[in-house]
């Protein structure tokens, strides 16, 4: 069962590496390497859990105000001057 939403399937992520950590320290027992992945484990579910609601107003994908419009005017010829040898070695 899958959760569509991205905070769901991130808690449905973090329950597996919750699920793996737990694993890897009955593995490799109470290990300095082992608490550090618990605590970060840790850490990622506070965070999730401090997300509250998105942004008022927040629109998902490109954010346009950060777009740079390339205009269609044609280039300055200059700007292409000794392009054709670029590259290439005198021999």
């Amino acid at each position: 069962m899958s959760s569509k939403d991205p905070v769901g399937a991130t808690r449905e992520a973090l329950a597996a590496l919750t699920a793996a950590a737990a694993r890897v320290r009955h593995e490799y027992g109470d290990t300095l390497g082992v608490r550090r992945l618990t605590t970060d484990v840790d850490r990622i579910a506070a965070d999730l859990d401090e997300l509250g609601e998105p942004k008022p107003g927040h629109v998902p994908g490109v954010d346009r105000g950060s777009l740079l419009e390339v205009p269609d005017d044609p280039y300055d010829e200059s700007m292409w001057q000794d392009a054709e040898s670029e590259g290439q070695h005198a021999h």
